[in-house]
């Protein structure tokens, strides 16, 4: 059996070595809150054709871009029909957007997904086949070109008198459907001075991870404003300093705020929210008024005639037992939900609560109402 001084130094370094394999609570990679300048997707965009729809495509009558795109097409391949374009009636093509993006560090032949979305009043994509596409980035430029048989992952089934469609049978996907003809060219090794953009900017997170960074390298990063982290590679290889960087962990800070969105209802609060202690009364005024005529009929053998009584039942609601309750300083984001649950109060009641407190002076962050 152990001495009492040997069971409390095991104890210690079981304690010690739980500590440092499990991460600070919270803490996180720095390749998840920030980018590198540079490394970034560019957004491709093109104009195409679905066709093999099963009657669900566009109506050539209704959109003059389609039929165009139609006997473009199909004069390209050698086929006339632009004397006779009145006589197309097809349903099985969709003139379509596509749209891709195009990952930094993408090389030629690489392959892409793409989303396909209907342009004119096609009714349902599911089953169509993309024809070549090519795809244009801002400069004008070809950088991918697109083709190939669409997902939309919808269902439309339609009667005589209903119809049931779940999803969005306009629109789909292409895995890998695009393959890039050109390169964004990117060298990394080119710039002396690497930069992190910051996600959720920040000026406290952006001091932390300066820190985190020259703890490791030494002092090489520099926080330059809440967004930017600057580390001067001197001599080290970039990829080799990124490898070493990305996975360094750090307590990512962020504001005080709340957000409110009247539209659904939601509301959502930041860690760091308080409210300063307040008096608050929430209650509305309600009145039902029931109307439950009757029927008086005369006695038998009588001379009178059946008329019909009104009966009205009105009840006002002022919500008397509603106290007047006070909102305690909350230390912590649980204690302030919980002092607002109790005061039992809905979603769309506590928006306007938290409205009245913000004008009160009493809630220590941003309101933003959406």
């Amino acid at each position: 059996m152990l001495s009492r001084p040997k069971l409390f130094a095991v104890l210690w370094l079981l304690c010690l070595t739980a500590a440092l394999a499990a991460p600070a609570l919270g803490q996180v990679r720095i390749k998840d809150i920030a980018d590198v300048e540079g490394m970034r997707d560019n957004q491709l965009v093109g104009y195409g054709l679905v066709v093999g729809l099963n009657g669900t495509g566009d109506k050539l009558n209704n959109n003059i871009f389609t039929l165009e795109s139609l006997i473009g097409m199909l004069e390209r391949l050698g086929v006339n029909t632009r004397d006779q374009a009145t006589a197309l009636s097809t349903k099985n093509v969709a003139a379509v957007m596509v749209t891709a993006e195009l990952p930094a560090f993408a090389r030629s032949g690489s392959r892409i997904d793409v989303a396909v979305s209907a342009l004119g009043d096609a009714t349902n994509l599911t089953g169509g086949t993309l024809l070549v596409t090519p795809l244009l980035a801002a400069d004008g430029e070809v950088y991918a070109v697109a083709q190939g048989a669409l997902s939309t992952g919808a269902i439309a089934a339609r009667g005589a008198a209903s119809s049931v469609t779940r999803g969005v049978p306009t629109a789909g996907r292409i895995a890998n459907g695009a393959t890039v003809e050109r390169e964004i060219a990117y060298h990394m090794g080119k710039d002396a001075v690497l930069r992190f953009a910051l996600r959720n900017p920040d000026l406290t997170t952006a001091r932390r991870m300066a820190a985190a960074i020259n703890a490791v390298l030494g002092p090489v990063s520099k926080a330059t404003d809440p967004r930017t982290v600057a580390l001067e590679l001197g001599t080290r290889d970039p990829m080799d300093t990124l490898a070493a960087v990305e996975n360094l962990r750090v307590q990512p800070d962020s504001p005080a705020i709340v957000i409110i969105d009247e539209a659904s209802g939601t509301i959502v609060m930041g860690d760091n929210v308080r409210i300063s202690t307040v008096a608050i009364a929430q209650g509305n005024l309600t009145i039902r008024v029931t109307e439950t005529p009757e029927v008086s009929q005369p006695g038998p053998r009588s001379n009178g005639t059946t008329v019909v009584v009104p009966r009205t039942d009105i009840q006002i609601d002022d919500q008397h037992d509603k106290k007047l309750g006070i909102l305690a300083s909350g230390p912590t984001l649980r204690d302030l939900v919980a002092s607002l649950n109790a005061l039992g109060v809905g979603p769309r009641d506590l928006i306007s609560i938290l409205q009245a407190i913000k004008a009160a002076g009493a809630l220590q962050a941003d309101l933003e109402v959406r």
